[in-house]
C-alpha cells in the first residue's frame, strides 16, 4: 500500500446534527470524519472489525479541527479522508469537507489515533499487522 491513500464519502446533515441556530455542531465533524475512516479502511481492505477481530485497537490519540464554513441540516455533503502517515505505533489521517453542491469549504482535520491491544497497551508493530491484514484481505475479495 502506497501512502497517501483517500477515500470520500457523501452525507447529509442530520436535524439532530445541528443547535438552535440551525448549523451543524462542531462536535458532529468529528463523527462525519470517523465515517469517512471507516469507509477509507473498508475500501483498503481493513474493516474496524476485522482489525479488532485481530487484536488492533486505534484509539484517538490526537484531533484538530479548523471550521472554514457552515453546513445546515440537509446540506449534502463530501468528506475526504486520506491517510497520510503510518509510522510504529499511530497513523494519521486528514479530512476535507466541502459542500457536495458548489464545493464552498466546510471544514478540514486531521486525527491521529494509536495502535494498541484490546486491553489498551501499544503495538509497537501495528502497521505490520495492518497492512498484512489489507493484503490478507485484499487477495481473499
Amino acid at each position: 500500500m502506497r501512502l497517501p491513500v483517500s477515500h470520500s464519502i457523501r452525507l447529509r446533515v442530520g436535524y439532530a446534527e445541528t443547535d438552535q441556530m440551525g448549523v451543524a455542531h462542531h462536535a458532529a465533524h468529528l463523527v462525519w470524519f470517523e465515517r469517512a475512516r471507516v469507509e477509507l479502511l473498508r475500501e483498503i481492505g481493513a474493516s474496524y472489525r476485522e482489525l479488532e477481530a485481530h487484536g488492533i485497537s486505534m484509539p484517538v490519540r490526537e484531533a484538530r479541527v479548523r471550521y472554514r464554513g457552515p453546513a445546515r441540516f440537509d446540506d449534502l455533503l463530501e468528506v475526504e479522508a486520506t491517510l497520510r502517515e503510518m509510522r510504529r505505533v499511530s497513523c494519521q489521517f486528514h479530512y476535507t469537507v466541502r459542500q457536495a453542491e458548489g464545493g464552498a469549504p466546510v471544514a478540514e482535520g486531521e486525527i491521529t489515533l494509536a495502535f494498541c491491544d484490546a486491553s489498551g497497551r501499544p503495538i509497537r508493530n501495528g502497521p505490520d499487522r495492518l497492512r498484512a491484514l489489507i493484503e490478507e484481505t485484499g487477495t481473499r475479495g
